[in-house]
């Protein structure tokens, strides 16, 4: 704030020239202007109303006790059914948690790893009339679900999300820091966005969805492609983003909470963000043409997430160039003359710190009232704001279009490059959700033929060896077994599938199976690079090249 005024006032005194710390300031303080003033106006839904309600889990892997708590928690509030999704390695332990839970709660196993698989897989086996999606470390508090239904009052209302908050955030730094993101963010970006009727990203943690309108978009879910390539991640930003070109509302309950988990790890952290950065920037300008012409507010709310951290490493680099080179104005110099170079120093930097402390409480006012400890913690959630979450989210935006997987959870997705083997037609490949490979027909990876539960099925090959899937005895009573259908090719003919997990993948297979899966497996496809994921380093460039004209 400090150098901000100063920077402010030569500009107005000299009119010399236009700094980008500046630029950087304005419109982070615009921006935040913005959400005070729309989120003045929120009020959470508080009429009394009442839907029939499926609850979906996917899961790969989790602590038995954590899981347990989960199950417990959503259970207790008696949605009409429960279905949990576990992708990937068969998991016996997750199934026998789950079967504490029966009949009221039905498991099924796939052996396709994917969030976006699992949701399909849940939301076909659904029968009513609203779909929460829960992530499997996200902990429900009393009145979740009832609190979360209410908005759907309203037929306009699509989806919904809850308040989120960090299980145990006094546990580290990382927790802290990311409950206070979390915090801030349902006392501004979230409300702001609610009351226009377009939240431009439902957090997946609880999300509720009208089930027909997921049902409705469900290809587009799977198959979508922007800049030649397939996102596994940000499934949560492209049902929101789904939602709203379908003409419905997306809103935010304030009053339904849930608890999550956070990585307790630098490395892990960084992979979460990495992964939440791309997939936001992803979406952005593969939504950007629709928020223009009908949500012009959410696209700047967006789009200046994009600018900051450009704005911020050309602030940067514009200090160190004229530091090198010795040009541009002193804007201390009259403060050093009076008192001294060692005691000037000495206050402009402390003004520096006190500044920036009173600028970032101003605008944290918010959770500061909630946390008012917090207060004697801004240094450090500056910083790591700063120097961690900008870069990141600048390394997002320069990776977005490479393909990759879920980077936190082993057995997880693991990722792919776009392209296609040029053994295989072009004609012929998978473009789905795990596949990533390129294609001229948009194909699922899952099939639910005759109404059964779905099945695996590749559409290059002939069909060979049925995939059995592994439901839970609820499930079966229910009479959402699903068929023996035969598959198009094996597990192994997967080429997103890591080896780990197509060989998890097999041991679900009868011998016979597993011999013939082995023997008609093809060799590894080589892959092509993308040349339309060089098109946010194009822009990069153009960014920065637009920064660097004000220093020369």
């Amino acid at each position: 704030m400090f150098i901000f005024i100063l920077q402010i006032r030569h500009m107005l005194d000299e009119q010399a020239e236009l700094y980008l710390f500046t630029i950087f300031s304005g419109l982070v303080w615009a921006l935040w202007l913005l959400k005070v003033g729309l989120s003045r106006r929120y009020r959470p839904w508080t009429e009394e109303h009442h839907e029939t309600t499926s609850v979906i889990v996917p899961v790969v892997d989790e602590p038995l006790d954590l899981f347990r708590d989960v199950l417990t928690r959503v259970t207790e509030q008696r949605p009409d059914e429960v279905i949990v999704v576990i992708n990937g390695k068969r998991n016996p332990d997750l199934e026998a948690v789950c079967e504490e839970f029966a009949p009221l709660v039905q498991w099924v196993h796939t052996p396709i790893p994917g969030k976006r698989n699992a949701v399909k897989i849940g939301t076909e086996m659904s029968r009513y009339d609203i779909t929460v999606l829960l992530d499997s470390d996200t902990v429900w508090t009393p009145g979740t679900l009832p609190e979360l239904i209410k908005p759907f009052k309203d037929a306009n209302v699509g989806g919904v999300t809850t308040r989120q908050r960090i299980l145990e955030p006094t546990r580290s730094w990382i927790t802290r820091w990311a409950d206070w993101l979390e915090n801030s963010r349902s006392l501004y970006s979230m409300p702001a966005q609610s009351v226009l009727g377009q939240v431009g990203c439902l957090p997946g943690r609880t999300i509720a969805f009208r089930r027909h309108i997921l049902i409705d978009v469900m290809d587009d879910f799977m198959t979508q492609r922007f800049m030649g390539v397939f996102l596994e991640v940000s499934d949560d930003r492209t049902l929101t983003n789904l939602t709203l070109k379908q003409g419905y509302r997306t809103v935010y309950q304030h009053t339904s909470l849930v608890y999550t988990d956070a990585p307790l790890q630098v490395k892990k952290l960084f992979k979460q963000q990495l992964r939440w950065a791309r997939g936001s920037q992803y979406n952005t300008l593969r939504m950007l043409p629709w928020m223009l012409g009908h949500a012009p507010i959410l696209a700047i709310f967006f789009l200046t997430d994009i600018l900051l951290p450009f704005l911020l490493v050309g602030t940067i680099a514009g200090w160190i160039y004229r530091s090198v080179s010795g040009t541009g104005v002193n804007l201390y110099e009259a403060m050093l003359e009076t008192y001294g170079a060692q005691a000037g120093w000495f206050w402009v930097i402390g003004l520096m710190v006190v500044s920036s402390v009173l600028s970032m409480a101003i605008r944290q006012i918010r959770h500061l009232q909630e946390v008012p400890g917090d207060f004697f913690r801004l240094p450090i959630f500056i910083i790591v704001s700063t120097f961690f979450l900008m870069p990141v989210r600048l390394l997002g935006f320069l990776r977005m279009a490479h393909a990759s997987g879920w980077g936190t959870r082993a057995g997880a997705y693991a990722g792919g490059d776009p392209g296609f083997s040029e053994e295989t037609p072009r004609d012929s490949s998978l473009e789905a959700e795990l596949g990533l490979m390129s294609g001229t027909a948009p194909v699922d990876v899952v099939d639910r033929p005759g109404g059964g539960f779905p099945t695996q099925r590749d559409h290059a090959t002939d069909p060979g060896t049925p995939v059995h899937a592994h439901v839970s005895p609820a499930a079966l009573a229910a009479g959402d077994a699903p068929e023996s259908t035969p598959a198009a090719t094996t597990v192994l003919a997967q080429p997103h599938l890591a080896a780990p997990d197509r060989e998890a993948a097999l041991a679900t297979l009868p011998e016979s199976s597993r011999r013939h899966a082995r023997a008609a497996a093809p060799a590894p496809a080589r892959r092509r690079l993308n040349p339309l994921a060089a098109i946010p380093y194009v822009i990069a460039v153009v960014l920065f090249a637009l920064e660097a004209l004000l220093y020369v």
